[in-house]
Order: C-alpha cells, then sequence, then structure tokens
C-alpha cells in the first residue's frame, strides 16, 4: 500500500498556501483517497475495453484447444481453459460492478484499495495460469500465437489498472510467480521474493511521486482557479480593471465595466489604446504620452486618462507593461487601472477648501497669497504694477459680542457680496480670517482711482445691514500698498499695506491710507522701542513718580497717583504715551501694571494713613480674572488698607462688556478698593457705565479743564454737567490737567471735590510726596501762571499807539488772539486799565487795555478776538509760536 508523507513533509504541506486557499485536506491519507478515487474512475472508463480484451483472449485459447488436432495434447486442457473463462468473467464482472457503483467505489481506502487489489491479484493469477497453459503447447505457431494472445491481454489489463500502484503490484506479483514456477521452485522463491521487494520499493517511490505530482496539479488548478474568481471579483466591484493589448497596442481584453463607461457598444477589442484614452496633460510627469510608451514598448505607471470620446467627466489611472515569451520576443502589453473620479473629485473639494474660505466662499489666505505671487511674477515690460487693498472692520467685535457668533458670521458673508459687487472683475477679494479681508488688483495704480475705489467700498460697507431681524451697522479702514513701488515681492507689499492698513486705523477709523516710507521708519522704530520696552522690564528700569490730588474744600493734598517713568539710557525719559501702548500690544503691560500695583502699594505705605495711592489699571489687566487676586497680593505685601488704594479704569474696558467685566467690578470691590472711572468724556462715554458700574470717582479728563476759564469757552458748561451727575449717584469729581491758578477758583466753583494738576506741582518721587506731606500739614499751595491766557506767538514788529489822543511807537515782542506784549511804552502814574488804541495792521487801530507796565513793557489786552492770520498777510511781520 502506500505509504504517508513523512511528518516533516506533511507539516511543511499544512503549512503551504494551498491548504490555506485551496481547501486542501489537511491529513495526506485523505489526499490519498481522493487520489485513488480519481484513479478509479480512470479505470472505470477503460474496463470495458480491457474485459472485451480478456474476452477475446479466453475465446481464442478455447478455440484453440477444441480445433487443435489430437496429437497437441491440448484437448486435456479445454476444460481447464474453460474454467479460466469463466473465472475471469466472474472476477470482471466483480470489479466492474465496484469500478461503477458509488456506493462501493467511495467506501473506505483500505477497504475499496484492497478489493481492487485483490480482484486484480486474482485476474493476474488467471491470465498467468493460462500463460502457463500456452507454454506447455508445443512449439510452432499456434504457440506463439496464443501466447502473444494472454501476453498482450496481460499488457491491457496492467495498462487499464496502472493509475492504481497496488493494482499494477498485483499483476506484477502473478507474473512473477509464473515466471518463477516456469523456471523451478528453488530459483523460483529466491527471484520471486527478489522481483516483489523491488516492486514494493518501486511502488512505493512511484506512488509518492504521483502524490506530490497530484497535489503540485491541484495546487496549481486552484490557484488559477481562485485567480479567477479573485479578478472577477476585483473587476465586478468596480475598483480596479485590467486591459491587454497586442504587439501593434490594439486592444485584445478589456474588463466589461471600462467597455460599458467608454460607451463602446460594439465593444473595445481591436481598437488600440490611444483611440480609447486620452491623458491629462496637466498631470505632473506626463512628458512622455500612451502612444510614446506603445511605440517604444517601454513600462508606464498612473498615468491619468479619460474617454477620448467624452468630456472627461471620468478619469481613470492606468498603468501597463510589455510581455515577452520565454525567448525575449515581444508579445504586446498587459495592464491594469482603477478609477479616479471619486479621487478627483474628491482632490478638487479639498482643493477648493485649502483655496477658499469656507464661510464666505472668498479665496482665502493661501489662494490669496499664491494669486499675488503670481500677478507679481507677471510683472513684464518696462512697467506694470499691482495694487493691493488691506481691510479691517470697525466694530465688528461689538456685533459678535452683542447678536453672537451666528450673527457675525452672517455679517461676514454679507461684507463679501458687497465687496464682490464693489471690485467687480477689476480684482481678486479674499478673505484673511477673522474680519480681516485684501484685494488684489492688478494692472491699477492710479492713486486717483484706488482712492475713490477706496471711498466706495467704505462707503457700501458702511451702510446698515439686517442681521438677525435687528439692524447692524459698521465700517472699514483699508490700507494701500502698490508695487513696484512699495514692493516687488508678495511679503514686502503685504507688510506695506498692513502698515497703511495700521495708519489708517491711527486716524481714525473709516478711512482709507496709501503706504508711505515714513510709515516703515515709524515701524523699525516701534520694534526698536519693543526690543527696548521688554529688555527694560527684564532689567527693572522704571520707577514711580507721583502726582498729588488735592481737596478743594481744605486745600490738603489727600492722595497721589502713581505715574510710571522710564528714563531710558539713550533716547533718554520716554513719554508714557509712546510705550505703554507698544507694551499692550506686545504682551508686556500685564507685568509691568503688576510692578507698578505693588511698588506703589510699598511705597505708599511710608505715607499717612489718610493718603490714598491711585494706579492706573489697563483694559488688559482688567479682563484678566487673577485681577482681584493680584490686588489682594499687593495689599497684603505692603501693608496699606485697601480703601488706600484707587484704581483707575478708563472707558476702554467698556468695549467688551459681558457678564465677565460686572463679575470683575464686583470682585475688586469685594477686595474693598476704590474704583474711579478715568479721562471721563473721551472715547466712549456712555451713562449705562456709571449706572453699572460701582465707581466712588469720575475724573474729567484735561481737554475739558484746559481753557475753561476763558471768556466764551463752553468746557466750563460741560465740567458742570458731569459734576451734577457726580453728585446725583454719590460719586467724587477730579479735574486733571489744571495749571492756571484762575483755574481753581473756577474749578471750586463748578463743584468739583478734587483736583490734580501741575498748579499744585509736578510728579515727585515717593520721598519727597512724604516730604510734602509732612510740611505745613500737607497744604498744597498753588504755583505757575495766575491768568489763563492763549497761546502767544513771538514777533518783532513796530506798531503805532494811540493813549489820550497822544500818539506813540512800540515794538509788539509777542501777541495772541487776547492780547499782546509790547515794548518801548512809557504812561506816568499806574496806568493798569488805562484804554488804548494799537495799529496792528496798517491804517486799522485795535481797541485794548493795559494790565499791568513795568520796566518800559506793558501787557495789553484786546477788547475782541484779533485774527492772527491777517499778520501773515502783513509786511515786516515774523511771527514764531512759542506756546
Amino acid at each position: 500500500m502506500y505509504a504517508p508523507l513523512p511528518v516533516a513533509d506533511r507539516r511543511a504541506r499544512d503549512r503551504s498556501p494551498a491548504t490555506a486557499l485551496f481547501g486542501l485536506a489537511e491529513d495526506p491519507r485523505e489526499q490519498i483517497a481522493a487520489l485513488q478515487d480519481r484513479r478509479i474512475s480512470q479505470i472505470a472508463a477503460v474496463w470495458p475495453f480491457t474485459v472485451a480484451t480478456q474476452v477475446v483472449m479466453c475465446a481464442i485459447l478455447i478455440a484453440t484447444g477444441l480445433f487443435a488436432p489430437a496429437s497437441s495434447g491440448l484437448g486435456a486442457s479445454v476444460w481447464l481453459l474453460a474454467i479460466h473463462a469463466a473465472t475471469l468473467a466472474v472476477v470482471s464482472g466483480a470489479i466492474f460492478c465496484v469500478l461503477r457503483v458509488p456506493a462501493l467505489r467511495q467506501s473506505r481506502p483500505f477497504q475499496r484499495n484492497w478489493m481492487i487489489t485483490l480482484g486484480v491479484v486474482a485476474i493476474s493469477a488467471l491470465l498467468v495460469s493460462m500463460l502457463w497453459t500456452v507454454g506447455r503447447m508445443p512449439a510452432g505457431p499456434l504457440q506463439f500465437g496464443c501466447f502473444t494472445a494472454v501476453a498482450g491481454t496481460i499488457v491491457v489489463t496492467a495498462v487499464s489498472v496502472h493509475a492504481v500502484r497496488a493494482a499494477t503490484l498485483g499483476i506484477g506479483i502473478g507474473a512473477v510467480l509464473t515466471l518463477a514456477a516456469l523456471a523451478g521452485v528453488g530459483f523460483a522463491l529466491a527471484t520471486a521474493l527478489l522481483c516483489l521487494a523491488s516492486l514494493a520499493v518501486v511502488t512505493r517511490k512511484l506512488a509518492q511521486v504521483d502524490l506530490d505530482r497530484e497535489l503540485d496539479r491541484a495546487e496549481q488548478a486552484g490557484t488559477g482557479d481562485l485567480a479567477v474568481r479573485m479578478i472577477a471579483e476585483f473587476e465586478g466591484q468596480g475598483t480596479g480593471w485590467f486591459w491587454e493589448a497586442d504587439r501593434q497596442g490594439k486592444i485584445t481584453y478589456l474588463s466589461a465595466k471600462v467597455v460599458d463607461d467608454l460607451g463602446l457598444a460594439d465593444g473595445a477589442i481591436g481598437q488600440p489604446l490611444t483611440a480609447l484614452f486620452k491623458m491629462d496633460s496637466d498631470a505632473p510627469g506626463t512628458e512622455r504620452t500612451l502612444a510614446f510608451h506603445i511605440s517604444s514598448r517601454t513600462s508606464f505607471s498612473d498615468y491619468s486618462v479619460c474617454a477620448t470620446t467624452s468630456d472627461c467627466e471620468q478619469w481613470w489611472s492606468i498603468s501597463g507593461r510589455p510581455v515577452v515569451d520565454e525567448l525575449g520576443r515581444f508579445q504586446g502589453f498587459i495592464g491594469s487601472g482603477s478609477d479616479l473620479t471619486e479621487k478627483r473629485k474628491s482632490e478638487a473639494e479639498i482643493t477648493r477648501l485649502a483655496l477658499f474660505d469656507g464661510l464666505t466662499g472668498l479665496a482665502n489666505r493661501q489662494r490669496m497669497r499664491l494669486s499675488l505671487d503670481k500677478t507679481l511674477a507677471q510683472l513684464a515690460g518696462p512697467y506694470r504694477s499691482t495694487s493691493l487693498f488691506l481691510m479691517d472692520l470697525d466694530r465688528f467685535k461689538a456685533v459678535n459680542d452683542t447678536l453672537g457668533h451666528q450673527a457675525g458670521d452672517a455679517l461676514l458673508k454679507l461684507v463679501a457680496q458687497r465687496l464682490q459687487r464693489g471690485v467687480g472683475d477689476a480684482g481678486l477679494v479674499g478673505r484673511l480670517g477673522g474680519d480681516e479681508f485684501e484685494v488684489v488688483l492688478p494692472s491699477m495704480d492710479n492713486r486717483d482711482k484706488l482712492a475713490a475705489l477706496a471711498r466706495d467700498l467704505i462707503a457700501s460697507l458702511s451702510q446698515p445691514y439686517s442681521v438677525a431681524g435687528t439692524a447692524v451697522t459698521i465700517g472699514c479702514s483699508i490700507g494701500i500698498a502698490i508695487a513696484p513701488g512699495d514692493g516687488d515681492t508678495s511679503e514686502t507689499l503685504v507688510r506695506n499695506a498692513d502698515l497703511a492698513l495700521y495708519a489708517a486705523k491711527a486716524d481714525g477709523r473709516g478711512v482709507h491710507r496709501f503706504y508711505s516710507d515714513d510709515m516703515l521708519v515709524g515701524a523699525k522704530t516701534r520694534k526698536l522701542l519693543e526690543d527696548d520696552l521688554r529688555a527694560a522690564v527684564a532689567t527693572g528700569a522704571f520707577h514711580l513718580c507721583y502726582q498729588p490730588v488735592v481737596s478743594m474744600k481744605t486745600t490738603q493734598v489727600v492722595g497721589y497717583e502713581a505715574l510710571i517713568r522710564w528714563n531710558h539710557p539713550t533716547r533718554g525719559l520716554v513719554s508714557p504715551a509712546d510705550f505703554i501702548p507698544v507694551a499692550e500690544e506686545c504682551g508686556l503691560i500685564e507685568a509691568i501694571g503688576e510692578w507698578v500695583l505693588r511698588t506703589a502699594c510699598i511705597e505708599a505705605a511710608r505715607w499717612p494713613d489718610r493718603i490714598r495711592v491711585a494706579v492706573n489699571v489697563s483694559p488688559i489687566q482688567f479682563a484678566n480674572p487673577v485681577l482681584p487676586a493680584l490686588v489682594t497680593s499687593a495689599l497684603a505685601q505692603s501693608g496699606i488698607a485697601a480703601n488706600r488704594l484707587e484704581l483707575e479704569i478708563t472707558e476702554g474696558v467698556f468695549l467688551d462688556e459681558t457678564t465677565s467685566s460686572e463679575q470683575m467690578f464686583k470682585s475688586l470691590k469685594g477686595v474693598g478698593v476704590r474704583l474711579a472711572l478715568d479721562d471721563f468724556g473721551t472715547g466712549y462715554s456712555s451713562l449705562g457705565y456709571l449706572r453699572n458700574a460701582p465707581f466712588d470717582k469720575i475724573k474729567i479728563d484735561q481737554s475739558f479743564v484746559r481753557g475753561a476759564a476763558e471768556p466764551g469757552n463752553r468746557n466750563a458748561a460741560i465740567i458742570k454737567a458731569i459734576v451734577t451727575l457726580a453728585d446725583t449717584l454719590g460719586m467724587e469729581t477730579t479735574a486733571e490737567g489744571v495749571e492756571i491758578q484762575d483755574e481753581i477758583d473756577l474749578i471750586r466753583e463748578l463743584g468739583c471735590s478734587h483736583i490734580q494738576g501741575y498748579v499744585y506741582g509736578r510728579p515727585v518721587s515717593a520721598e519727597d510726596a512724604l516730604r510734602q506731606l509732612t510740611a505745613q500739614n500737607g497744604v498744597a499751595t498753588p504755583s505757575g501762571f495766575k491768568v489763563s491766557r492763549a497761546p502767544r506767538t513771538k514777533m518783532l514788529r513796530s506798531a503805532g499807539i494811540l493813549i489820550d489822543g497822544v500818539r506813540g511807537d512800540v515794538r509788539i515782542r509777542d501777541i495772541s488772539t487776547s492780547g499782546a506784549m509790547i515794548d518801548g511804552i512809557s504812561v506816568d502814574g499806574n496806568p493798569d486799565g488805562l484804554e488804548m488804541l494799537i495799529e496792528l495792521l496798517e491804517h486799522q487801530m485795535v481797541p485794548a487795555r493795559i494790565r499791568w507796565a513795568r520796566n518800559g513793557k506793558a501787557g495789553i489786552e484786546f477788547h475782541e478776538a484779533f485774527n492772527l492770520a491777517k499778520l501773515n498777510q502783513a509786511p515786516g511781520s515774523r511771527l514764531r509760536r512759542t506756546g
């Protein structure tokens, strides 16, 4: 029988891909059974011919025995031949039944194989016995003919059952035994054993070879079947397809789905590949065409193609390689493809998202940058320009804060629509982010046209919008830069347009500004100032000065306002008006503000307990939730009472009026500090601030105080209204910037509770402030000019005067709209209040009175304000403003 495969071979076979992919039996015995079943089926197909051959052979032997002469000695063997023939018929019929009946043929391999083997051995023994009988015939043609018939029948039977090695072994055994019997007993035994051993070894090896061959065939067949199934499934899913072309590049195979997509009713077989597909010439790596590769017989990969007969709504990726036979002869092309339509749509959508703003549909920052770069790169000829608008919406943040971000998004869409209508085909409009927009205007550099377009855009965007059922009004500021004069690269042009936009915002918003070189100089100066400011914060280069706040009732100093000072080693004294805005923009204001707060509290701790200290708080500091904790820490560190600290807050904190600002006011009042509204009357003043915020004091801005004592000035009425409002709300008032002594009486008459300004002293150090408090029990003494006067202009001019009918000549030293100082006058007695006429213009006498006179000089006051512009046109006058 068949020996099983060695263990190592079985394990190797178990791990083979055929076992996993094609369902081959893991047990080799099952493989042998399947193999035997196929081989027995083969025997069953040819067994009727074998039986017919055996019957014919038996008939020949019987006929030979019956009709042979009696002298041949064969007559006695006729009955033996007849028995042989009958037995052969029975055995062959039984074998035929076994081969043809499935129930018997599909029995267990052991039983089936031995059944076939025993049957064949029986047939072999019968046939060999016939051969023995023939061997006893007398030599001659009859013996040779019968011998040939018997031997042929044995060969036919052996050929019929050669597929089953066990059956072949049975025939071999019968033949060996017969030949051995003819040769003699002793020699027969040795020969039989040797031949049987040889047959067993050969049969085993042949069985192993057959098994391996069948398994390989099964694996190859299974691989081919699986490949066909997988290819069919792959093509059926539509994700990929295959093609084949002959040596001329004509299609010999193309997946059916692609044929349908191409709309080829007659099929694609026989058509050139280049007639079916055309390449995407814009794709990278397409310098060589399909026709080139077909003609040069070279490979190509991932070429984007579409149908030559359509408008390229559907795209494929196609690859191919040449095919050669074993002799290296070119046979054609074979390749594959995949559908790119959805991928290209996705890429187009990704490109759209990458280059367009998702909210407004305008070009985004990246596309605007690419467009600007491309436009600037195309500048050709002697002169060609490109203009750039940078735009920023004014008061947009208030819309987000009051109506919500959804309303803000809706507003941005409306703004985008107005911008596109306003610009039209003149340029490309884009949104950079937030409320920032940009417009690229190729081939446009006329400043008048650009200014007109900017004004139209500002006017259009400033018209009311209807958002969420609410009328909304915003504004717009525009910065303009023109290439190549203002920059020949996108980076330079955008930077300069941004500087122009910054200038437009600084000039009050709602306007446009063109870039100029001084803007860049100012930006560089500002950058240097920022760098120096960072170094100053790190090294502690600041110090504090304190300006007194005087009570109008007692004229005593009741507190000081802490003012930061920066003495730069090379710039000198830098004004806070210059570096505080820079600190707010670059994020240093919180560190500076904390230092001011802690330092002011520590230095104020040495003053008397009744003296307060005021510290300015930036809107950025006010928006930080940690401010109350910071204030508490500064008070605890210095040891001063909370009511001695006064935080001065500007109206800028109300630009972002939310519940968080209300909570901040409550938290600060919970700490116990005083709150003052600084610079009231400027910026975004609103009575709602005073209603909602718990202020203890209102500080009237110095712009209302200056000139309030001059006749006809309305500032006094404004101050009176503010004071009345504050008194009604139970708040104190402080007039800032008082410099003239006659303004003190006015401020007192208007009802202000406190006064602050140079009239009671300039800011001093903490030590000097302590000395002021100890001297005269803290009573403040006014200083400086006693009377308010208009700004004076220096001049050198002769003029005639007329006093009591007496005419004389004087020299005018300085002059203002309200009076002048003259030199060369000589008046007896006390001239104060003396009326006179002075010839300021030729043949025009102006009435005036003398206010004071000494040492040949006198100050005169005009009865009516004089227009100084008339003197600029008079010959011989030289004016120089002195203040």
